[in-house]
């Protein structure tokens, strides 16, 4: 499995899990309902400056993974031009810039464990209605570190279908993916098995 955690080690990586989990919850509920662009702009001017204190080589990588964003700021642009409102289109795409960055910088900067800690405290009340903190807290761990790895391995999908036709891949990749998600499944809970379970 892939870790979302940066190698270059920063001040951030050595913050506690809780403050920044709720900083980027924070953050992220307070930017939505802003309209003014200048509001945002600043903010997003304040996260940039926050990515370089902590190191240039920490912010390279920090904005190579907010280049996953450019299909969804592309359909924006281009919907925002075609309808004229071009001011709110820029309202929304900084908003999503804001929000994947604060969140980017937490998990580059937090061990997963760290903050399958903090989840876990969090779901404690749920104990009361039968439900095992421990395994959503587990859930939700296992979610976070296998989303990039289903979409490196969609990647690798969409590459050996392009090898082979000159067609887009679109929906053929679909059941391929799927089965490789549901092996990657029971190789996991093979591990967890092996490993006395939860």
């Amino acid at each position: 499995m892939l870790t979302l955690t940066s190698a270059h080690e920063t001040a951030a990586h050595r913050w506690p899990a809780g403050p920044k989990l709720a900083a980027a919850a924070l953050g992220s509920a307070l930017i939505f309902p802003v309209q003014a662009l200048p509001v945002i702009g600043g903010a997003l001017l304040a996260l940039a400056a926050l990515h370089l204190v902590l190191g240039w080589g920490f912010t390279r990588e920090a904005a190579g993974r907010l280049w996953m964003l450019w299909p969804f700021l592309l359909v924006l642009a281009l919907w925002h031009l075609w309808t004229g409102e071009l001011r709110a289109g820029a309202v929304i795409a900084g908003r999503m810039v804001f929000a994947v960055a604060l969140a980017n910088l937490v998990t580059m900067t937090t061990r997963l464990d760290a903050m399958l800690a903090v989840v876990e405290r969090l779901l404690t009340p749920f104990a009361r209605f039968g439900l095992n903190p421990r395994v959503l807290a587990l859930a939700v761990a296992l979610v976070i570190r296998f989303t990039p790895v289903l979409l490196d391995k969609a990647g690798q999908l969409r590459q050996a279908w392009r090898a082979r036709s000159p067609k887009r891949a679109g929906v053929a990749i679909v059941l391929p993916l799927v089965l490789t998600a549901l092996d990657d499944a029971d190789h996991v809970a093979e591990a967890l098995r092996a490993r006395g379970g939860l």
